[in-house]
């Protein structure tokens, strides 16, 4: 889990590093396409890169089991960043000229997103830790979307596929739905209790 977590923050990185290569450049054509958006624009990036860091480093390793404290405040942290990245998002799709199947990608990836946080959250106010490490990963494989979306895009132009709106949009479903699936089919192979519902003794 260490190894695999590792490489999920090492994708984290190269796609923050990319993403910065693609928009510092102020006038850029990337930039210049959000023209009267760059508010919104950096809040969801700064925003994403939060999430991004901070997901991985919570799941890297089991170093927070006798920091409650600093796993609690990072995790809150993290919340924060995915809500400001969210409410951003909502701004960019609501101004966006993009065609609405792409719209409504980008709307159900960040719906998923805040969802899947919420029932995390749910779950750790009612004392059902399990429950809340399984939606934590959930959200978190939701939150590297963009990442696999970026790895998906170009491998699917290169098979011959057209880069028009039914790709990129088929693209942002898969891109957190196809994690989503993997997910699943880890946790129940590990056992751990399926839906939201759940007990103080699901812990022991």
């Amino acid at each position: 889990m260490v190894v695999l977590w590792l490489v999920l923050l090492l994708f984290a990185a190269e796609f923050l590093l990319a993403v910065h290569g693609k928009y510092h450049a102020l006038d850029g054509p990337a930039y210049a396409r959000f023209v009267d958006r760059h508010g919104w624009l950096w809040l969801h990036l700064g925003g994403g890169a939060v999430t991004l860091v901070l997901g991985a480093l919570q799941f890297i390793a089991r170093w927070w089991r006798g920091r409650p404290v600093l796993h609690r405040r990072l995790g809150q942290v993290y919340f924060v960043g995915m809500l400001a990245a969210s409410a951003a998002a909502a701004g960019l799709i609501a101004t966006t000229p993009a065609p609405l199947s792409i719209r409504i990608g980008f709307a159900a990836t960040a719906l998923a997103w805040l969802v899947t946080g919420f029932l995390a959250l749910r779950a750790i106010h009612t004392g059902r830790v399990l429950q809340h490490r399984a939606w934590m990963v959930r959200n978190y494989a939701v939150t590297l979307a963009p990442v696999l979306f970026r790895l998906m895009l170009p491998l699917a132009i290169a098979s011959g596929l057209q880069p028009d709106g039914a790709l990129i949009s088929g693209l942002l479903w898969a891109s957190w739905m196809v994690p989503l699936a993997f997910v699943e089919g880890g946790l129940r192979m590990a056992g751990v209790p399926k839906g939201v519902s759940g007990t103080h003794a699901e812990q022991h």
